[in-house]
């Protein structure tokens, strides 16, 4: 039997506007870790999404062995669940416990089936990923956003999957979390996909699969490995973009060369033509023939051209870099030293519960200031809190008369039935239809891509249509706030994000993960919110 545990043939997928996304695209995918990487909008989530069965394909089929387990990026989970509802364990461990307490009714017998240990094995798999004190009772309103990720792979690992896929597992995730997650894949036996933008969980991958418009590319050996290999072929790609512009210079030249040539002969032929005697008809034919000759050297010559060209084109396009966004944001500037926000004694609350008191914080321009902290210390909470969109249980809380940005884990300010476009002319409606294009061509949405609805944007587009609006919104943000950023970002996408926000000259408070991001962004300031208590820190932690 085939070691394969997902066979694709010839998969098609189309959204309901015919826009393509996937186009007859074979593979299988073996036993062991794969890590499957591309750009944004490349289509790495609908095809997680074709193998999980979410989705039909257009044309094709795609095939699972075993025992199927989904992770997606965006957990369809509601605040009031429990966290034994949202592992599907909530009905066995209430039948479990009302035989202990005496009820032999059958119906709980059938519940609990052979799942014995449901409970102890819930319980170990929640404490193998950092969530040993949860209460199975509790509620996931009041859960960290990197706390639900984790609760959602402990709920697929219960399943004991044969094939286990995850989209961009460590959103959210704090550095001791992101630690637990790779030990428990590290180890893992059946089939495992992981779609992903983390380099530390992508070098824990035995193999790559970069998706293509050709199809999937697969490379032995991790992420560093595949980056090497890139490195090699883009730099074998440049060297042919070299040879091939050299190539057409000189077909160009030789075409040149011979066009002169034909004519010199052709004048040369006509001013010997009347001494040479020969008779008019047989002068005729030899102009004729002199002229088809000199046709047919220079279509020969043109066609190389239009080769060399073609070759100078394919060399291009394996070489290209991928866009950067550079902008200058004015408008957004605020004088050093300006208090944007001050806060004093804050205590807040989240789901009923106490996340922190006697918070001091004061955020002035044009500081770059970065807010870390463990999954579920309060970091959303704050951010909330200096917007606006929370109010403190006690302390008090100024704000600066400017307008203040809040771009959330959610990225929920587009209307999603507009297009990218529509979403800029309500944010910005003094700009002209011109500048909007130009504008929204700074931050790659070039052509048709304006006019897309925002619901079918990829994450890394949907961040980038959001920035275009905060940033260019009237009026410009004199505070912008970021809660984990580069979510679902691919590694070109980070890199864009943090050139978009060298342009924005105001005051940025920013909660992220990644230590990398955060370099790029120059941040000057640290915090750190533990056990309820905020600190500044002085510099990252190592």
């Amino acid at each position: 039997m085939s070691d394969a545990y997902v066979v694709s043939s010839a998969l098609f997928f189309s959204w309901p506007d015919d826009t393509p996304v996937l186009t007859d695209l074979t593979f299988s995918v073996p036993g062991g870790r794969t890590g499957l990487v591309a750009p944004n909008g490349s289509g790495k989530t609908t095809l997680l999404r074709l193998i999980a069965g979410e989705l039909r394909p257009t044309a094709g089929a795609v095939t699972v062995r075993g025992v199927l387990g989904y992770l997606p990026q965006h957990l369809p989970f509601a605040v009031d669940q429990t966290v034994a509802q949202v592992l599907g364990v909530d009905r066995a461990v209430a039948a479990l416990h009302a035989i202990e307490a005496g009820d032999a009714r059958e119906e709980h017998f059938t519940a609990v089936g052979d799942d014995w240990d449901v409970e102890e094995r819930t319980h170990a798999e929640l404490d193998r990923l950092g969530l040993g004190g949860l209460a199975l009772d509790r509620r996931l309103g009041t859960l960290s956003g990197g706390q639900v990720i984790s609760l959602g792979l402990v709920g697929q690992l219960l399943r004991r999957p044969d094939v286990l896929l995850l989209d961009e597992p460590t959103n959210n995730l704090d550095e001791a979390a992101r630690e637990r997650l790779t030990a428990v894949l590290r180890g893992w036996t059946g089939c495992l996909l992981v779609a992903s933008h983390d380099r530390a969980l992508l070098d824990e991958m035995d193999r790559i699969a970069a998706l293509t418009p050709d199809g999937l590319r697969w490379h032995g050996g991790d992420f560093t490995a595949y980056e090497q290999a890139v490195r090699a072929e883009r730099e074998v790609a440049q060297r042919q973009v070299r040879g091939a512009e050299q190539d057409l210079k000189r077909q160009k030249r030789e075409l040149q060369q011979a066009r002169e040539r034909a004519a010199r002969r052709a004048a040369t032929a006509a001013r010997n033509l009347p001494d040479a005697g020969l008779a008019r008809i047989v002068a005729g034919g030899l102009k004729r023939d002199a002229q088809v000759s000199a046709g047919r050297a220079a279509e020969t010559h043109a066609a190389r051209v239009g080769d060399a060209q073609h070759r100078l084109d394919q060399a291009s396009r394996s070489a290209r870099q991928d866009d950067k966004i550079v902008i200058d944001l004015p408008d957004t500037a605020v004088p050093a030293g300006r208090t944007v926000f001050h806060g004093e004694r804050l205590r807040a609350e989240y789901a009923g519960r106490q996340v922190f008191d006697g918070v001091d914080l004061t955020l002035r321009g044009p500081e770059r200031i970065a807010l870390t902290g463990a999954n579920g210390a309060g970091k959303s909470t704050l951010l909330r809190l200096v917007s606006g969109d929370q109010q403190p249980t006690a302390g008090t809380a100024t704000r600066v008369e400017g307008r203040v940005a809040y771009l959330s884990q959610r990225l929920d300010l587009l209307d999603p039935a507009r297009t990218v476009a529509e979403n800029l002319a309500a944010f910005a409606p003094g700009l002209a239809d011109a500048e909007r294009m130009n504008l929204l061509a700074r931050f790659l949405f070039r052509g048709d891509r304006v006019h897309l609805p925002v619901r079918v944007l990829s994450g890394g587009e949907l961040l980038r249509a959001t920035l275009a609006c905060v940033l260019n919104a009237e009026p410009a943000p004199q505070l912008l706030l970021l809660d984990e950023p580069t979510n679902n970002l691919d590694l070109d996408s980070v890199a864009q994000l943090a050139g978009a926000l060298g342009g924005y000259r105001g005051a940025l408070l920013v909660v992220s993960h990644d230590p990398r991001f955060l370099a790029d962004l120059g941040v000057d300031r640290w915090l750190r919110l533990t056990d309820g208590a905020l600190t500044e820190t002085g510099g990252p932690e190592r």
